[in-house]
C-alpha cells in the first residue's frame, strides 16, 4: 500500500464500518494486490486507527470471500481463482437473465433513450482506450437495465454481486481485444430491449456473461502458470 492509502471519514457510520469500506475498496480497486498479507499493525497506522476496528473489518471482509485467514501467516488477500469467478458468474448469469426479462417488459422510452445515450458513450471511451471510463461506462449502462425493472430487492442485489466481480471485471476489461465484442453484445442488448424481445435479451446477455468468463479464465490461468514456473 502507498503512503496516500488513508481512511476515508464518515460521521455516519462506525469507525469498523468506515474501516471495512475502506479495506474493501482497497481490495476491489487491487490497491491491495491478491495474496498480499494484511497486517494489523501496518494497517492501524497508515490508517490512522486502533486494531480493534481493524480486527473487526478483517472478520467482515473473511465473510465476502475478500480476505482469508491462512495458518501461521494471518490474514491475506483472496487471490482470484476459477473456483470464485464461476461461482460468482453462476449467480450472475441468472439474476441479469431474470433482469432483461423484467426490462423488456417494464424499460420506459426514456430509459432506452438513456441506455442509447450510455451506449454510445461507452464506444467512446473504449474507442478512447480509457480503461477507467470504459469501467465506468459499461456500469452505467448495465445500472440501467437493473433500473428499469422496477425491483427494488432485485437491483440492491445486483449491485452488491457486482462489486464481488469488480476485481475480475477489471481483468476483463483490460484486454483490449475483446472490446469489438463487448460493443456488439452490448448493441445486441440494446435491441433485444427496443423490441422487447425477451428470448433475444435473455440469449445475448447470457452470451456476453460467457464471454466475460471465457476470457477472464484464461488471464487467471496465464497468472497461474507464471505463478507455477517462478516456483
Amino acid at each position: 500500500m502507498e503512503d496516500y492509502f488513508n481512511v476515508t471519514s464518515d460521521e455516519y457510520l462506525p469507525l469498523r464500518d468506515v474501516v471495512f469500506k475502506t479495506l474493501r475498496q482497497a481490495i476491489l480497486m487491487g490497491e491491495l494486490a491478491p495474496g498480499q498479507r494484511l497486517m494489523e499493525i501496518q494497517l492501524a497506522n497508515q490508517l490512522g486507527v486502533s486494531r480493534t476496528p481493524i480486527r473487526e473489518a478483517m472478520r467482515k471482509l473473511e465473510l465476502e470471500g475478500l480476505v482469508v485467514m491462512v495458518p501461521r501467516k494471518g490474514a491475506q488477500v483472496a487471490k482470484i481463482n476459477q473456483k470464485g469467478l464461476n461461482d460468482v458468474l453462476e449467480v450472475r448469469s441468472s439474476l441479469e437473465q431474470l433482469a432483461v426479462e423484467l426490462a423488456c417488459d417494464r424499460i420506459t422510452n426514456s430509459e432506452l433513450n438513456a441506455l442509447h445515450e450510455a451506449l454510445l458513450k461507452f464506444n467512446k471511451a473504449v474507442e478512447h482506450k480509457d480503461l477507467s471510463e470504459i469501467a465506468e461506462t459499461d456500469v452505467v449502462f448495465h445500472d440501467i437495465i437493473y433500473t428499469s425493472t422496477k425491483n427494488d430487492r432485485l437491483i440492491v442485489i445486483l449491485n452488491n454481486l457486482r462489486e464481488q466481480l469488480y476485481r475480475y471485471r477489471i481483468e476483463y476489461l483490460k484486454d483490449y481485444e475483446s472490446h469489438p465484442s463487448l460493443i456488439a453484445e452490448h448493441e445486441a442488448i440494446y435491441d433485444a430491449l427496443c423490441t422487447h424481445n425477451i428470448a433475444s435479451a435473455k440469449k445475448n446477455i447470457t452470451s456476453h456473461i460467457y464471454n466475460q468468463a471465457m476470457t477472464v479464465s484464461r488471464i487467471i490461468d496465464e497468472e497461474e502458470a507464471k505463478a507455477s514456473a517462478k516456483k
